[in-house]
């Protein structure tokens, strides 16, 4: 499916209640399991569940929790830093890495879930392509909070010996995200670079919540 057809799709289920689109089964154990209310995005879409790169042909669907007046109440996962680690700390391009194919055409969806899980309802999503000259100044800041993470995060290994810490820009930032598998250990990083782990748990880009209240600024003209 292609995003425009998406963006349609899921603007006409705007402000309709969860229990109205999905069974009471659907909605099972939606608190706890956090990748749930994605995967019932994707069956409203009509998509089916796979472990596919990308979620659509031509971009990503993000989903965020919000309060009733659209507002985040917390940040987005974009992707893990392990497989590209070394190109990172090498200073590969933005506009090269794989962090730059999970964002460079996005349809944020905005979820409200105030109330029970039947009363959790979507909101008006954004479409964002980084390619539209539209969007440049937004690319800008992306590719400026890449350069300022990898530049810390290769200044931390060095100066530290090893290590990765919590590093923010003005929308992306990178923190600690991973669990432990069946023998309970976690993933480290292993940088061939380096030859040696640089960090004893698995790290990920994520957006910020002022990445959410600047793109909606943003559509309307109101940001930078």
């Amino acid at each position: 499916m292609k995003i425009i057809k998406a963006y349609e799709k899921l603007n006409q289920l705007a402000g309709v209640e969860f229990g109205k689109l999905f069974r009471a089964e659907q909605l099972e154990n939606i608190r706890v399991n956090k990748g749930k209310t994605g995967q019932l995005l994707e069956l409203a879409l009509g998509l089916p569940l796979s472990s596919r790169s990308l979620d659509f042909e031509d971009g990503e669907l993000k989903t965020n929790k919000c309060d009733r007046m659209g507002n985040s109440t917390e940040t987005i996962f974009i992707t893990q830093i392990s497989s590209f680690i070394d190109d990172m700390l090498s200073f590969r391009p933005f506009e090269e890495t794989p962090l730059y194919e999970k964002t460079k055409s996005m349809l944020y969806v905005p979820v409200c879930k105030e109330g029970e899980p039947e009363q959790w309802k979507f909101f008006p999503c954004i479409f964002i392509d980084i390619r539209d000259p539209r969007y440049r100044r937004l690319a800008a800041v992306w590719k400026k909070d890449y350069e300022i993470i990898c530049r810390k995060i290769k200044k931390d290994i060095e100066d530290q010996g090893r290590g990765i810490h919590t590093v923010s820009g003005q929308h992306l930032q990178v923190r600690c995200k991973d669990w432990k598998d069946k023998k309970g250990e976690y993933h480290p990083i292993y940088s061939s670079r380096y030859r040696r782990v640089v960090a004893d748990k698995n790290h990920a880009f994520y957006f910020q919540k002022k990445f959410v209240s600047d793109i909606k600024r943003f559509c309307t003209g109101d940001w930078l």
